[in-house]
């Protein structure tokens, strides 16, 4: 297996802290001054983990719905609600990163007692380890979801939404993408609802609540608003499609176009053709007008895993052939690791069945983040739970460049 010996054994990193004057983020700092490092291919210049079994304190039990035996060592049902799994990031000024997790357990009926939650965390990339400094939970208190949910008090949980995209507006306000409807959903700074859930038009999938008597779902369970973009200037959201829409040619993704200010989607779209069937993009994030960064992947872990890469996405589609340009920025399975970080070895590899989170730390380099699936999936180690980790690559080229 890939990476099997146990991450928590090796070494802290051994690189300078991503922190700069007043606190910001000084990401440029990480990879040193030497830049001939690993420059013929993207470089690990950061790596650090939030242990697998974290979880929130004073918060209420989760996880009865997974039985009572345990799983991959982690005794079930838990006492406090976990921080797993990383779907979506947001950098916030400070240096610390809002993150949110998807519904829990990964289906409706086993996450009705996992509360959602937007977390913040920082990466401590000296020490190897992610702090947790606090988080706000999600919830509808002037009932503007349309169907039943699972608590009285209007908290949100796994078996109401699936988060799995977020970004935030120049007003603070938080825009996330919902997989069960699929919706986009409009939070306060505080994590209340703020619109009625806002449908993908003609896209409903197996989980949507609003799918009628007889009426087929079109799209794939867990295929729905996988990624959500914003553009630098903060009046357009980017949201993508995880999967592909029945009748579509297979291998392409829908991005949609959604005007922030009046709050609706404006008809426009493109296509994104993955690189082979079967495949997922799990992540989009923007790093200029039309241009954005994805996480492209097979469903595979460990040894079976092929594909795991970032590419650079370009709207304005300058081949023109119907479909964004795209070219890799890094294979996730192919990173230089001169200074050994996280692993053993001079080459570093990410090879986790989920890994739904990319950043940008700076001009040069970007964050990306696992989803655990705590506590189901256990590649780094056999039977023992994924930690979530936060990795920081240095590309070989500017991202500005086109």
């Amino acid at each position: 297996m890939r990476n099997s010996v146990p991450v928590g054994a090796v070494a802290a990193c051994a690189v300078a802290a991503l922190v700069g004057a007043g606190g910001t983020s000084s990401v440029a700092a990480l990879s040193g001054s030497d830049e001939r490092v690993g420059s013929e291919r993207p470089t690990l210049v950061g790596w650090a983990r939030l242990p697998a079994e974290t979880y929130a304190a004073g918060t209420e039990p989760s996880g009865s719905a997974l039985g009572t035996e345990p799983v991959n060592g982690v005794k079930v049902p838990f006492a406090h609600q976990p921080i797993q799994g990383f779907s979506g990031i947001v950098k916030n000024e400070d240096g610390s990163f809002s993150a949110i997790s998807d519904n829990g357990y990964g289906k409706k009926n086993n996450s009705a007692d996992f509360l959602l939650r937007i977390h913040r965390i920082k990466p401590d990339f000296k020490r190897g380890l992610v702090r947790v400094l606090g988080g706000i939970s999600l919830s509808d208190p002037k009932g503007l979801v349309h169907f039943p949910l699972t608590r009285a008090d209007r908290k949100l949980t796994g078996a109401d939404l699936d988060p799995e995209s977020i970004v935030r507006a120049p007003d603070g306000t938080y825009w996330i993408g919902d997989e069960f409807g699929p919706y986009l959903l409009h939070f306060d700074r505080a994590g209340r609802l703020l619109q009625r859930p806002i449908p993908v038009p003609g896209v409903k999938s197996p989980n949507s609540p609003d799918l009628q008597p007889g009426e087929e779902p079109d799209i794939g369970d867990s295929k729905g608003l996988e990624n959500l973009a914003i553009s630098p200037d903060g009046r357009t959201l980017y949201p993508m499609l995880e999967g592909t829409v029945t009748g579509d040619t297979p291998q392409d993704l829908r991005i949609y176009e959604f005007d922030r200010r009046r709050a609706t989607f404006t008809g426009r779209r493109w296509t994104y053709h993955m690189d082979a069937p079967k495949l997922s993009v799990a992540d989009l994030t923007a790093i200029g007008p039309n241009r954005f960064l994805a996480i492209e992947r097979d469903n595979l872990k460990g040894d079976a895993a092929a594909l795991k890469k970032v590419y650079k996405v370009d709207l304005d589609d300058r081949d023109q052939d119907g479909r964004v340009d795209k070219t890799e920025a890094v294979d996730l399975l192919n990173i230089a690791n001169p200074r050994e970080l996280g692993t053993p070895g001079k080459t570093f590899e990410f090879p986790f069945f989920t890994i739904e989170a990319v950043t940008v730390l700076d001009d040069r380099t970007i964050g990306v983040l696992n989803d655990n699936n705590f506590p189901s999936d256990a590649t780094r180690v056999p039977n023992r739970p994924d930690d979530d980790e936060f990795i920081a690559v240095r590309l070989t080229e500017s991202l500005s460049r086109p």
